[in-house]
């Protein structure tokens, strides 16, 4: 059987093949013939924006009943974040709920860096002590501290099984934890539980993410991901010293109990159209230590979206938290450079999230990157943060890839080499398997982006009609280049008059200077944007 066995060869030339993959100790394929790395027959939603992922997880949970399984892996997860409105709604309400019922629960959270560190060690610490301290045999919660030097498990998925009806079975993947702030509507008037950014967006910034949700076969894939992260049999915590301290405080398990027996996928779902594909990152660790399911790493989102940006001619669409990286960077000036037609429109934020040195590497970092792609395609490349209708500007953590409506991609990487390289991530690539001249997903998902950034319908019988200036790629260039010069105008004129439709505003890069760039330049390579590859693929410069 050959890549294209199973799907039609202009579908299948946007996907990896196993080989490509090139982690021949991962379990993810398995279920797979041949050089297929992906499963066929699947509905696929995206969930732009944290209020609406949260009612549906919780409503998911609150289905489950004695004998399912809950999986939960995350950056961050607060105890006390409510997934609805209900006060009790919170995280640790609706897991404990689900213990109750019997349903098998198993958690695996990044441990994290010191608090101090503006990281989650403690916040995450303490769901992990609130989930224990039910004693109850039916949930397991681990903080997993098996990463590189100043790396992270920045993976964010939940999956869901049925023991009686795997109809049923569901899960989601993307950018968003359930953690304080995420919960926003595209509204974007903030979470009322905050956890607190930069003082340019306000006292209760607004927060811009996305999910999406799985049913059908891939839903299995998914939890292979789980798995594999959960049978590593090296210790949680690889310092000594924590060691000791956890098990001195022992109210979180430094092991992990089995899982139980894997069920068999879930079955095609009836008109499912969706292809997904997995794609992720793991670095290659220590050579004392090394992760049994990918001892080299993993870098098959670097491959498949350089495979995508290879065959890139009209548009490429990203929404990112983190652009930087020249050497990422590089790949989509090239592809800008020698397709004359071709445009790209990222959105990201317009500050950073955090102050002081940690800034001024992230500046340095985005100024790099933006100037390169500038002069790569002037006229041809533009970038945009976005606010809300009260003139704050709106935190962007979406992490969305769309190249020619046809490569799409929702997940946890961000456009850097963090997380090409250094951290683990995972990102679900999906394509309509019966699209002709373009997947509809892809569509779907940027015009549905673009009615949220230009105030058109949502949803509706005139969503499709209202964006139909975007459709093209010069159209949605255009769409969006004026609505952010129209914007910007009006603030610039002092807010006079009505306030024009859209949310964009052009990017406004901020300049350190040359001699400061080059100063910073280093630093940012080393803790910013770390490189986890093995030593010869760096010299190589492979991926």
């Amino acid at each position: 059987m050959t890549e294209s066995d199973s799907v039609p060869q202009h579908v299948a030339r946007w996907l990896l093949p196993r080989s490509e993959r090139d982690n021949p100790a991962t379990s993810i394929d398995e279920g797979h013939p041949s050089e297929q790395a992906w499963s066929s027959g699947n509905v696929v939603t995206p969930i732009v924006d944290g209020a609406d992922y949260f009612a549906q997880l919780k409503e998911v949970i609150d289905a489950t009943g004695e004998g399912d399984l809950v999986l939960y892996a995350g950056w961050r997860a607060d105890a006390d974040e409510q997934l609805t409105d209900d006060p009790g709604s919170t995280l640790l309400d609706v897991l404990d709920a689900a213990e109750d019922r019997e349903v098998l629960v198993r958690a695996l959270v990044w441990r994290s860096h010191a608090e101090a560190m503006d990281f989650s060690a403690e916040a995450n610490r303490e769901t992990a002590e609130g989930l224990s301290e039910v004693d109850d045999e039916h949930a397991e919660f681990l903080l997993d501290m098996r990463v590189r030097h100043t790396g992270a498990h920045h993976q964010k998925f939940v999956v869901v099984r049925h023991r009686d009806d795997s109809s049923r079975d569901i899960a989601f993947v993307g950018g968003i934890d359930v953690a304080h702030s995420r919960r926003d509507t595209s509204e974007h008037h903030g979470d009322p539980q905050q956890q607190g950014l930069s003082d340019e967006y306000g006292p209760r910034p607004g927060w811009h993410d996305v999910q999406c949700s799985i049913v059908g076969p891939a839903v299995a894939d998914v939890e292979r991901v789980f798995r594999e992260r959960w049978d590593d049999p090296s210790p949680l915590e690889p310092s000594l010293l924590h060691r000791v301290v956890n098990r001195v405080r022992g109210t979180v398990p430094m092991a992990a109990e089995p899982l139980p027996a894997a069920w068999p996928a879930p079955p095609p779902v009836d008109g499912g159209r969706h292809v997904v594909q997995l794609l992720r990152t793991y670095p290659r660790l220590r050579r004392t230590r090394s992760y049994p399911f990918a001892p080299f790493g993993e870098r098959s989102i670097a491959r498949g979206l350089a495979r995508a940006l290879g065959q890139a001619r009209g548009l490429v669409y990203i929404e990112d938290q983190y652009l930087w990286s020249r050497s990422i960077m590089a790949a989509f000036a090239k592809v800008l450079r020698e397709n004359p037609e071709l445009r790209m429109i990222a959105v990201l934020p317009h500050h950073t999230d955090v102050t002081g040195f940690g800034r001024r590497l992230q500046q340095e970092g985005r100024a790099e990157a933006l100037r390169d792609l500038e002069e790569a395609a002037p006229g041809r490349f533009a970038a945009y943060g976005i606010e809300n209708h009260a003139g704050w500007p709106v935190y962007v953590h979406a992490k969305v890839k769309i190249i020619d409506d046809w490569y799409a991609t929702i997940g946890s990487d961000n456009l850097n080499r963090r997380s090409w390289t250094h951290d683990s991530e995972l990102a679900a690539l999906v394509i309509d398997g019966e699209g002709v001249d373009h997947s509809p997903f892809a569509r779907g998902l940027r015009l549905r982006l673009a009615a949220e950034h230009l105030d058109r319908p949502l949803s509706g019988p005139s969503h499709e009609e209202a964006l139909a200036d975007c459709v093209s790629p010069e159209g949605m260039f255009e769409a969006y280049a004026s609505s952010a010069a129209a914007l910007q105008a009006w603030h610039d004129g002092g807010r006079v008059g009505p306030r024009p439709a859209g949310r964009l505003r052009p990017l406004e890069v901020v300049s350190l200077g040359r001699v400061l760039e080059r100063v910073l330049e280093v630093p940012q390579r080393i803790v910013g944007d770390p490189d986890g590859r093995p030593r010869t693929m760096r010299m190589r410069r492979l991926f």
